[in-house]
């Protein structure tokens, strides 16, 4: 497991107004490591002031994914888990990337 480095995040409920209590936007850099074959990795970004129930509404990195899928969601207080699975017939190593969350407290 690997955790994100230069988290930058900005807190606040001005966007979904009535939906959210709270949002977060979340800017970090993620290297992960080489997920192999139908195996699963997982790497976490420490965000401050997130919890169980928040939910992460979207997810997007600066790389092609090259056929692996990605989930995000909020594993503990102040902790985002992203699971990297890897469906395809080899091993892929992403370049390290910036990775964008969004992630709302619902009402």
């Amino acid at each position: 497991m690997a955790a994100a480095t230069a988290v930058t995040s900005r807190r606040g409920n001005d966007q979904f107004r009535g939906l959210f209590s709270d949002t977060w936007n979340v800017s970090c850099t993620l290297d992960s490591a080489s997920v192999a074959t139908t195996a699963t990795a997982t790497d976490t970004v420490t965000v401050a002031g997130v919890a169980l129930g928040d939910m992460v509404i979207g997810m997007s990195v600066g790389v092609s994914e090259a056929g692996l899928m990605r989930r995000a969601y909020v594993s503990a207080a102040n902790t985002v888990t992203i699971v990297t699975v890897n469906p395809t017939a080899s091993s892929i190593d992403l370049a390290s990337t910036t990775l964008k969350l969004v992630i709302g407290r619902p009402v």
